[in-house]
Protein backbone atom coordinates (compact mmCIF):
# COMPACT_ATOMS: atom_id res chain seq x y z
CA UNK A 1 0.00 0.00 0.00
CA UNK A 2 1.54 3.37 -1.00
CA UNK A 3 0.86 6.65 0.78
CA UNK A 4 -0.96 9.54 -0.89
CA UNK A 5 2.18 11.66 -1.32
CA UNK A 6 4.06 8.88 -3.10
CA UNK A 7 1.03 8.03 -5.23
CA UNK A 8 0.54 11.69 -6.16
CA UNK A 9 4.20 12.03 -7.13
CA UNK A 10 4.07 8.93 -9.29
CA UNK A 11 0.85 10.09 -10.90
CA UNK A 12 2.37 13.43 -11.85
CA UNK A 13 5.32 11.65 -13.43
CA UNK A 14 2.98 9.45 -15.44
CA UNK A 15 0.85 12.35 -16.62
CA UNK A 16 3.97 14.21 -17.69
CA UNK A 17 4.74 11.28 -20.00
CA UNK A 18 1.40 11.24 -21.81
CA UNK A 19 2.85 13.20 -24.70
CA UNK A 20 6.03 11.13 -25.15
CA UNK A 21 6.07 8.93 -28.26
CA UNK A 22 6.94 5.25 -27.97
CA UNK A 23 10.42 4.17 -28.93
CA UNK A 24 11.30 0.76 -30.29
CA UNK A 25 13.92 0.11 -27.62
CA UNK A 26 11.64 1.00 -24.73
CA UNK A 27 8.74 -1.05 -26.05
CA UNK A 28 11.09 -3.97 -26.59
CA UNK A 29 12.35 -3.56 -23.02
CA UNK A 30 8.79 -3.65 -21.68
CA UNK A 31 7.90 -6.66 -23.78
CA UNK A 32 10.96 -8.44 -22.42
CA UNK A 33 9.89 -7.65 -18.88
CA UNK A 34 6.36 -8.92 -19.56
CA UNK A 35 7.82 -12.23 -20.73
CA UNK A 36 9.69 -12.56 -17.45
CA UNK A 37 6.53 -11.69 -15.54
CA UNK A 38 4.61 -14.32 -17.50
CA UNK A 39 7.16 -16.99 -16.63
CA UNK A 40 6.96 -16.05 -12.96
CA UNK A 41 3.15 -16.08 -13.12
CA UNK A 42 3.17 -19.56 -14.66
CA UNK A 43 5.38 -20.85 -11.88
CA UNK A 44 3.11 -19.39 -9.23
CA UNK A 45 0.00 -20.86 -10.81
CA UNK A 46 -1.72 -17.48 -10.61
CA UNK A 47 -5.39 -16.91 -11.47
CA UNK A 48 -5.83 -16.53 -15.23
CA UNK A 49 -7.97 -13.50 -16.17
CA UNK A 50 -11.05 -14.27 -18.24
CA UNK A 51 -12.60 -10.77 -18.16
CA UNK A 52 -11.12 -7.88 -20.13
CA UNK A 53 -12.16 -4.39 -19.00
CA UNK A 54 -11.60 -1.70 -21.63
CA UNK A 55 -10.89 1.94 -21.04
CA UNK A 56 -13.00 3.90 -23.53
CA UNK A 57 -11.86 7.48 -24.14
CA UNK A 58 -8.65 7.61 -26.16
CA UNK A 59 -7.93 3.89 -25.66
CA UNK A 60 -10.91 2.51 -27.57
CA UNK A 61 -12.39 5.66 -29.13
CA UNK A 62 -10.20 8.12 -31.02
CA UNK A 63 -10.00 11.58 -29.39
CA UNK A 64 -8.25 12.89 -32.50
CA UNK A 65 -11.83 13.25 -33.74
CA UNK A 66 -11.84 16.43 -31.61
CA UNK A 67 -8.84 17.96 -33.38
CA UNK A 68 -10.84 20.23 -35.75
CA UNK A 69 -12.29 22.08 -32.75
CA UNK A 70 -8.85 22.63 -31.22
CA UNK A 71 -7.40 23.59 -34.60
CA UNK A 72 -10.07 26.27 -35.00
CA UNK A 73 -9.71 27.59 -31.45
CA UNK A 74 -5.96 27.37 -30.92
CA UNK A 75 -4.47 27.01 -34.38
CA UNK A 76 -3.15 23.54 -33.59
CA UNK A 77 -5.27 20.39 -33.38
CA UNK A 78 -2.68 18.74 -31.14
CA UNK A 79 -3.78 20.99 -28.27
CA UNK A 80 -6.43 18.30 -27.79
CA UNK A 81 -3.70 16.28 -26.03
CA UNK A 82 -2.97 19.16 -23.64
CA UNK A 83 -6.69 19.44 -22.90
CA UNK A 84 -7.06 15.71 -22.27
CA UNK A 85 -3.97 15.58 -20.06
CA UNK A 86 -5.35 18.41 -17.93
CA UNK A 87 -8.76 16.73 -17.86
CA UNK A 88 -7.19 13.59 -16.41
CA UNK A 89 -5.15 15.64 -13.93
CA UNK A 90 -8.17 17.50 -12.57
CA UNK A 91 -10.34 14.39 -12.45
CA UNK A 92 -7.71 12.73 -10.27
CA UNK A 93 -7.30 15.88 -8.16
CA UNK A 94 -11.03 15.82 -7.40
CA UNK A 95 -10.80 12.22 -6.23
CA UNK A 96 -7.68 12.75 -4.12
CA UNK A 97 -9.13 15.90 -2.55
CA UNK A 98 -12.34 14.09 -1.62
CA UNK A 99 -14.65 16.01 -3.89
CA UNK A 100 -16.88 17.65 -4.83
CA UNK A 101 -17.54 15.04 -7.52
CA UNK A 102 -18.11 16.50 -10.98
CA UNK A 103 -19.24 14.28 -13.90
CA UNK A 104 -16.59 13.79 -16.55
CA UNK A 105 -18.14 15.76 -19.39
CA UNK A 106 -18.98 18.68 -17.10
CA UNK A 107 -15.35 18.68 -16.08
CA UNK A 108 -14.25 18.48 -19.73
CA UNK A 109 -16.12 21.70 -20.47
CA UNK A 110 -14.52 23.48 -17.54
CA UNK A 111 -11.06 22.30 -18.61
CA UNK A 112 -11.65 23.59 -22.15
CA UNK A 113 -12.30 27.03 -20.64
CA UNK A 114 -9.15 26.64 -18.55
CA UNK A 115 -7.07 25.84 -21.64
CA UNK A 116 -8.67 28.81 -23.37
CA UNK A 117 -7.58 31.04 -20.51
CA UNK A 118 -4.03 29.68 -20.69
CA UNK A 119 -3.84 30.39 -24.43
CA UNK A 120 -5.73 33.70 -24.30
CA UNK A 121 -8.68 32.32 -26.26
CA UNK A 122 -12.30 33.06 -25.32
CA UNK A 123 -14.40 29.88 -25.17
CA UNK A 124 -18.00 30.50 -26.22
CA UNK A 125 -21.11 28.39 -25.70
CA UNK A 126 -20.98 27.27 -29.33
CA UNK A 127 -17.50 25.86 -28.68
CA UNK A 128 -18.78 23.95 -25.65
CA UNK A 129 -21.64 22.56 -27.73
CA UNK A 130 -19.19 21.45 -30.42
CA UNK A 131 -17.02 19.74 -27.79
CA UNK A 132 -20.05 17.83 -26.52
CA UNK A 133 -21.10 16.79 -30.02
CA UNK A 134 -17.63 15.62 -31.03
CA UNK A 135 -17.10 13.76 -27.74
CA UNK A 136 -20.33 11.84 -28.30
CA UNK A 137 -19.41 10.82 -31.85
CA UNK A 138 -15.79 9.68 -31.58
CA UNK A 139 -15.11 6.73 -33.88
CA UNK A 140 -13.25 3.65 -32.68
CA UNK A 141 -9.58 3.42 -33.54
CA UNK A 142 -9.42 1.36 -36.77
CA UNK A 143 -7.69 -1.52 -34.98
CA UNK A 144 -10.35 -1.80 -32.28
CA UNK A 145 -13.22 -3.71 -34.00
CA UNK A 146 -10.94 -6.51 -35.32
CA UNK A 147 -9.13 -6.67 -31.97
CA UNK A 148 -12.40 -6.94 -30.05
CA UNK A 149 -13.62 -9.69 -32.37
CA UNK A 150 -10.34 -11.54 -31.94
CA UNK A 151 -10.68 -11.50 -28.16
CA UNK A 152 -14.41 -12.29 -28.19
CA UNK A 153 -13.86 -15.26 -30.49
CA UNK A 154 -11.14 -16.50 -28.12
CA UNK A 155 -13.70 -16.71 -25.31
CA UNK A 156 -12.85 -13.67 -23.23
CA UNK A 157 -15.66 -11.75 -21.55
CA UNK A 158 -15.50 -8.08 -22.55
CA UNK A 159 -16.68 -5.13 -20.45
CA UNK A 160 -15.84 -1.44 -20.26
CA UNK A 161 -14.65 0.75 -17.41
CA UNK A 162 -14.71 4.44 -18.25
CA UNK A 163 -14.79 7.90 -16.71
CA UNK A 164 -17.73 8.73 -19.01
CA UNK A 165 -21.17 8.86 -17.34
CA UNK A 166 -23.44 5.86 -18.11
CA UNK A 167 -25.80 7.55 -20.59
CA UNK A 168 -22.92 9.22 -22.42
CA UNK A 169 -21.02 5.94 -22.66
CA UNK A 170 -24.03 4.18 -24.18
CA UNK A 171 -24.30 6.90 -26.83
CA UNK A 172 -20.55 6.85 -27.51
CA UNK A 173 -20.27 3.11 -28.01
CA UNK A 174 -23.55 2.91 -29.92
CA UNK A 175 -22.42 5.58 -32.36
CA UNK A 176 -19.05 3.86 -32.70
CA UNK A 177 -20.83 0.60 -33.55
CA UNK A 178 -18.93 -1.53 -31.02
CA UNK A 179 -21.41 -1.72 -28.12
CA UNK A 180 -22.37 -5.28 -29.12
CA UNK A 181 -18.97 -6.62 -28.14
CA UNK A 182 -19.45 -5.80 -24.44
CA UNK A 183 -21.60 -7.67 -21.97
CA UNK A 184 -21.52 -4.86 -19.39
CA UNK A 185 -20.70 -1.15 -19.46
CA UNK A 186 -19.22 0.21 -16.24
CA UNK A 187 -18.79 3.87 -15.32
CA UNK A 188 -16.85 5.40 -12.43
CA UNK A 189 -19.95 7.56 -11.95
CA UNK A 190 -21.34 4.76 -9.78
CA UNK A 191 -18.63 5.11 -7.12
CA UNK A 192 -18.02 8.83 -7.78
CA UNK A 193 -14.27 8.28 -7.88
CA UNK A 194 -12.09 8.68 -10.94
CA UNK A 195 -9.56 6.17 -12.15
CA UNK A 196 -6.99 5.18 -10.96
CA UNK A 197 -8.76 5.14 -7.57
CA UNK A 198 -8.92 1.48 -6.45
CA UNK A 199 -12.68 1.71 -5.85
CA UNK A 200 -13.27 1.91 -9.59
CA UNK A 201 -11.59 -1.42 -10.37
CA UNK A 202 -13.04 -3.13 -7.30
CA UNK A 203 -16.50 -2.02 -8.42
CA UNK A 204 -16.18 -4.07 -11.61
CA UNK A 205 -15.08 -7.15 -9.68
CA UNK A 206 -17.92 -6.79 -7.18
CA UNK A 207 -20.55 -6.28 -9.87
CA UNK A 208 -19.36 -9.35 -11.76
CA UNK A 209 -18.89 -11.37 -8.55
CA UNK A 210 -15.27 -12.21 -9.34
CA UNK A 211 -11.90 -11.39 -7.81
CA UNK A 212 -9.85 -8.55 -9.26
CA UNK A 213 -7.27 -11.18 -10.27
CA UNK A 214 -9.77 -12.46 -12.85
CA UNK A 215 -9.84 -9.06 -14.60
CA UNK A 216 -7.36 -7.53 -17.03
CA UNK A 217 -7.68 -3.83 -17.81
CA UNK A 218 -6.82 -2.81 -21.37
CA UNK A 219 -5.88 0.82 -21.76
CA UNK A 220 -3.64 3.20 -23.69
CA UNK A 221 -2.82 5.02 -20.45
CA UNK A 222 0.02 3.94 -18.20
CA UNK A 223 -1.61 5.58 -15.15
CA UNK A 224 -4.76 3.51 -15.70
CA UNK A 225 -2.77 0.29 -15.99
CA UNK A 226 -0.81 1.07 -12.83
CA UNK A 227 -4.06 1.77 -10.97
CA UNK A 228 -5.58 -1.51 -12.11
CA UNK A 229 -2.55 -3.56 -11.14
CA UNK A 230 -2.29 -1.89 -7.74
CA UNK A 231 -5.93 -2.89 -7.22
CA UNK A 232 -5.11 -6.55 -7.94
CA UNK A 233 -6.01 -6.73 -11.63
CA UNK A 234 -3.79 -7.59 -14.56
CA UNK A 235 -3.32 -5.01 -17.31
CA UNK A 236 -2.41 -4.71 -20.98
CA UNK A 237 -1.07 -1.56 -22.60
CA UNK A 238 -1.91 -0.32 -26.09
CA UNK A 239 1.07 1.95 -26.75
CA UNK A 240 -0.71 4.41 -29.00
CA UNK A 241 1.14 7.52 -30.23
CA UNK A 242 1.05 10.17 -27.53
CA UNK A 243 0.24 7.65 -24.79
CA UNK A 244 3.40 5.59 -24.84
CA UNK A 245 5.28 3.83 -22.04
CA UNK A 246 7.48 6.26 -20.15
CA UNK A 247 10.91 5.68 -18.60
CA UNK A 248 9.33 5.78 -15.15
CA UNK A 249 8.24 2.18 -15.77
CA UNK A 250 11.88 1.20 -15.63
CA UNK A 251 11.81 1.85 -11.87
CA UNK A 252 12.27 -1.49 -10.04
CA UNK A 253 9.11 -2.69 -8.36
CA UNK A 254 6.67 -0.93 -10.65
CA UNK A 255 3.94 -3.21 -12.04
CA UNK A 256 4.55 -4.61 -15.53
CA UNK A 257 1.69 -5.06 -18.04
CA UNK A 258 0.92 -8.60 -19.13
CA UNK A 259 1.05 -7.42 -22.74
CA UNK A 260 2.33 -4.34 -24.59
CA UNK A 261 1.64 -3.62 -28.25
CA UNK A 262 1.10 -0.74 -30.69
CA UNK A 263 -2.50 -1.75 -31.41
CA UNK A 264 -5.28 -3.94 -30.05
CA UNK A 265 -4.78 -6.95 -32.36
CA UNK A 266 -1.12 -7.22 -31.32
CA UNK A 267 -2.15 -7.04 -27.65
CA UNK A 268 -4.95 -9.54 -28.27
CA UNK A 269 -2.55 -12.02 -29.86
CA UNK A 270 -0.33 -11.87 -26.78
CA UNK A 271 -3.23 -12.28 -24.34
CA UNK A 272 -4.66 -15.23 -26.27
CA UNK A 273 -1.27 -16.93 -26.28
CA UNK A 274 -0.87 -16.19 -22.57
CA UNK A 275 -4.29 -17.11 -21.20
CA UNK A 276 -6.12 -19.19 -23.82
Amino acid sequence: MIDDVTFSSRRRNLLAGLGIAATGSLTASLVGRTQIARAQESKRGAVVPSILAFDVNDSTLDINHLQPLFKRLFGDGKVVNEWYCQLVLYSEAITLAGGPYTPFFELSRAVLKLIGSVHGVTIRQADIDELDALSATMPPHPDVPPGLKQLKDAGFRLVTLTNSPPDAQIKQLGHAGINGFFERLFSIDRVRRYKPAPQTYHMVAEELNVSTAEICLISAHVWDNVGAQNAGCQSALIARPGNAPTPVLEVPGWPVPAAVGPDLPSVATQLIKLWR
